[in-house]
């Protein structure tokens, strides 16, 4: 029985030139073309593949569907408060109505200090921001068999970010200690009291984007698909960005409002 060997024969051409064989056709299972490309191209984008590029701006329509209600309250706290710094009481001794608004004495140093930490934090998270973006970038890069982009050294942004947090908080409550120290306690007074809600307020919210960054971290441990890492990672960034500028909000309140 003869025997046919694959890729040897050669079709003749005009002048007896011989012409590479053709790969081209259809093959009689539909995966042929015409544009001689060979029938079994690695595919460097799978179809399985999620769209994390709209699960992205979902998660980021989310947030600020979030923050929507955060803003409210604290716009709501900020008209309670000037309304009533300038309220006036009856004083039945001295028969006319006065302002019982007592002026706090904030430690501004240590609030600018602790500022300082918290504006260095909102930069870190940038870094790790830009970071992931890029990584998520080369992913398909990185995919394609054969191709190497090297191993880069990453700086552990998450993790310093984390850090900040957890000191500026700790800035927190060493500020209450002091004011506590000089006599404004949390029922010491309407003036005190504000002082002490609004920034409990926004510890705690800032407590929340530290549980986040936490989980960044654990994700990042763990080797998460990048497109996972990215959404977790650039959601919490701008949710800490907001955090900063309320913050820088809540000074500037206090800066006129306190006194």
């Amino acid at each position: 029985m003869p025997r046919l060997t694959p890729f040897t024969t050669r079709a003749s051409g005009h002048h007896g030139a011989s012409l590479p064989p053709h790969h081209g056709g259809g093959n009689g299972d539909g995966r042929g073309g015409d544009d001689g490309a060979p029938d079994s191209v690695p595919n460097s984008m799978p179809d399985s593949m999620p769209n994390y590029g709209e699960r992205l701006r979902r998660a980021r329509l989310g947030l600020a569907i979030v923050m929507t209600p955060i803003a409210m309250l604290f716009i709501s706290f900020t008209a309670v408060y000037l309304i009533r710094r300038g309220f006036l009481t009856f004083d039945q001794n001295q028969m006319a109505y006065i302002r019982s608004w007592l002026p706090v004495r904030l430690p501004w140093m240590l609030l600018l200090l602790n500022t300082a930490v918290l504006i260095a934090s909102s930069f870190t998270i940038d870094m790790a921001r830009r970071e992931i973006t890029r990584e998520a970038a080369l992913a398909p890069v990185r995919s394609i068999p054969g191709v190497s982009l090297g191993d880069e050294r990453r700086f552990p942004w998450l993790s310093l970010t984390t850090a900040l947090g957890i000191t500026f908080l700790a800035g927190q409550l060493f500020i209450w200690s002091k004011l506590s120290s000089a006599g404004f306690h949390l029922a010491g007074g309407t003036s005190s009291s504000f002082v002490y809600i609004l920034t409990a307020m926004h510890g705690l919210h800032l407590a929340g984007g530290i549980l986040a960054l936490i989980f960044a971290n654990v994700a990042a441990i763990l080797h998460w698909p990048v497109e996972t890492r990215r959404i977790v990672v650039d959601i919490t960034s701008w949710y800490w960005h907001c955090m900063t500028a309320l913050w820088i909000y809540i000074l500037i309140l206090f800066s006129f409002a306190a006194q």
